[in-house]
């Protein structure tokens, strides 16, 4: 996804919960989002968007759904 910004997230994760709960937000705040890894110990998202909802979007995503549990987040930028 061409000039997103790629999200990490690390910590405990029910992965079909946490990707469903992202897609989700995504959703709402009306951005584009793309999974780019997702395993029970890390999320990668690729997110863009208006840059106050991408900022809204990460914040919504540290709190997770309530069965994940998120220790770490940190952005990088997107392979073009």
């Amino acid at each position: 996804m061409q000039g997103a910004t790629v999200i990490v997230f690390a910590g405990q994760f029910r992965v079909d919960s946490f990707v469903e709960f992202v897609n989700h937000r995504a959703r709402r705040l009306q951005l584009d989002a793309v999974v780019e890894t997702a395993t029970p110990d890390c999320i990668e998202v690729a997110v863009s968007g208006q840059p106050e909802l991408v900022d809204a979007f990460e914040m919504a995503c540290s709190l997770g759904p309530i069965d994940c549990l998120v220790r770490d987040v940190w952005r990088k930028n997107a392979s073009a």
